[in-house]
């Protein structure tokens, strides 16, 4: 029995002028890799899309991470008792019996919580029931944060400084996405015109810039099968690294979508299952991929199988199994379309966990 199974997700994508994910100052963010700057989109940001992806999934339960983790225990508690007068105090309740503390210094609102909590709408139920009981065992408050949690949450962890007994270790890890090659930012100055203005005022009614950059992106991440299925069930693990890739493959971060409109789709995909550890691809481009008049997509294909190939030669086993979309990757595993390599995918899982004998 192979207690190691692993699903590495890689892809090269190329985004037109645009500013996808901006730093404290407006600026497009970077990051230097290989001695030169590199365009960068934060791992946050793409798990942020994902999970707005996840939720359009309606055969999904997607948490929420929210300070009105009342507000949702309280809808669960009106459903079970649609007259109960002391809903909002009974949600409060519960919630403090299982160990989250609330911001009474808020001058606003005393049922949001100090911080963000990541919560299932099947652990809302859970607490409702508990509360409209009238339970007074603390412990099954907790117990019921503890079980059931929403596939996000298994993927992406959860933290509760109140209580670390009740966090969740993340099954997933998203990397930074960073261009495959140097970036310069560069500015657009804009101006906006005063559609009432007097006929004799030429000027504009409003001016400003906006920085962006445009790149080929290398985007990565990986899922801990083993350890998903310790908190989901095999069952529910598979369409969960499917749901994953498919969001992966296909979310784009909302920085500035209504000024660039530069969503697009991968250039090329390659995912492996893995059964030593998660391999980051990166290297490839530590030398950044120079500037060419086949543009940056191509070669950083080339680079991409190449360092791969280097790899599996050298220091890493070569993957269980491999799946690629799009074309230049051939090399590493026979093209498919993007359905047809999450529907293999989903299988792979299924069957190295029923293999695995994973409950």
């Amino acid at each position: 029995m192979n207690k190691r199974l692993y699903v590495d997700f890689h892809i090269l994508q190329t985004v037109p002028p645009s500013c996808i994910n901006r730093d404290d100052t407006g600026s497009p963010k970077t990051a230097v890799y290989g001695g030169v700057l590199r365009a960068r989109v934060s791992s946050q940001a793409w798990k942020h899309a994902m999970r707005a992806a996840f939720a359009e999934n309606a055969q999904l339960d997607v948490g929420k991470r929210t300070k009105k983790a009342a507000e949702l225990v309280k809808e669960q508690i009106l459903v079970l008792d649609p007259e109960l007068d002391a809903a909002d105090k009974l949600a409060k309740k519960a919630l403090e019996n299982a160990g989250i503390k609330f911001d009474e210094k808020s001058k606003k609102d005393d049922t949001v919580t100090k911080a963000l909590f990541f919560m299932s709408t099947a652990q809302a139920k859970a607490l409702a029931e508990l509360a409209v009981e009238g339970s007074a065992d603390k412990k099954q408050y907790r117990d019921a944060l503890k079980a059931a949690p929403s596939m996000d949450m298994a993927l992406f962890g959860r933290m509760v400084a109140d209580d670390p007994s009740l966090n969740y270790d993340a099954a997933a890890q998203v990397a930074h996405s960073i261009s495959t090659h140097a970036v310069q930012n560069e500015y657009d100055y804009f101006t906006a015109v005063d559609d009432c203005q007097a006929e004799d005022n030429a000027g504009a009614g409003h001016l400003g810039t906006v920085e962006y950059n445009s790149s080929t992106l290398y985007r990565y991440a990986t899922v801990n099968v083993m350890e998903l299925a310790g908190q989901l069930g095999a069952a529910q693990t598979a369409e969960t690294v499917q749901a994953f890739g498919e969001a992966f493959l296909f979310s784009m971060p909302t920085g500035k979508q209504n000024t660039f409109a530069n969503r697009t789709l991968p250039d090329a995909v390659y995912v492996t299952l893995r059964e030593d550890q998660p391999v980051n691809l990166c290297g490839a481009f530590e030398r950044a991929v120079p500037r060419s008049a086949q543009g940056y997509a191509a070669p950083s294909k080339a680079a991409l199988a190449q360092y791969a190939q280097q790899m599996y030669s050298s220091f890493a086993e070569a993957p269980a199994q491999s799946f690629t979309v799009g074309s230049g990757l051939e090399e590493l595993a026979p093209a498919q379309t993007a359905k047809a390599m999450l529907d293999a995918l989903e299988k792979a899982v299924r069957d190295a966990l029923a293999g695995n004998e994973v409950g």
